[in-house]
């Protein structure tokens, strides 16, 4: 069975400020990956600043988002990666995200009911904001394991998605090749 999602993983961080650019670092690998292992159609990867507008815009009908920010922690542990879920955590916690962040852009999103089918968040608490490109050493050493972080994220979804279809009465992949499909993604037109 073809299971066809509406993804966007998501980069907020100025690549200007040292360690603040490590989403955006993410990002480029995982666009490099992405011509040996491809990502599944339809998989929207987009760099963005913490405007809740644009942010919005870019999670808008999408079955998953996954958001990748700087993170703050006092005290900071350069290196440390945050995994919040929107079911299971407050995506801002006092001292972690920024209050202009993430958390704000949720609030926002959940207002007016444009929030994304299952929202994770993945932030990095970094060692250096200062201006100037490249990261450091504590925070570079999490690109790659962000990256794994990322595309298990979306196959776990996809999985998910293959098995709450399968399990619904009457979805069935057809002999003549035609799946029937029922369910958010088909309601959307994905």
């Amino acid at each position: 069975m073809t299971v066809s999602t509406r993804i966007a993983i998501i980069a907020i961080g100025d690549p200007d400020r040292h360690d603040d650019g490590v989403p955006r670092a993410v990002l480029s690998c995982l666009r490099e990956r992405a011509t040996e292992r491809p990502l599944p159609p339809g998989t929207l990867l987009a760099a963005c600043d913490p405007d809740p507008a644009r942010l919005i815009r870019l999670w808008e009908n999408t079955e998953l988002a996954v958001v990748l920010e700087p993170a703050h922690a006092r005290p900071s542990h350069p290196g440390r990666i945050y995994r919040l879920e929107l079911d299971t955590a407050a995506l801002w916690r006092a001292g972690t995200m920024r209050p202009q962040g993430l958390g704000e852009v949720v609030n926002v999103g959940r207002a007016l009911g444009r929030l994304p089918g299952h929202l994770v968040a993945y932030a990095v608490d970094g060692a250096d904001a200062s201006l100037g490109k490249g990261l450091s050493e504590p925070v570079a050493t999490t690109v790659g394991q962000l990256v794994t972080c990322v595309e298990a994220e979306i196959t776990r979804h996809r999985a998910a998605v293959a098995k709450d279809l399968a399990d619904m009465p009457g979805i069935k992949d057809g002999a003549d090749g035609h799946e029937g499909r029922e369910g958010p993604s088909a309601s959307r037109g994905s």
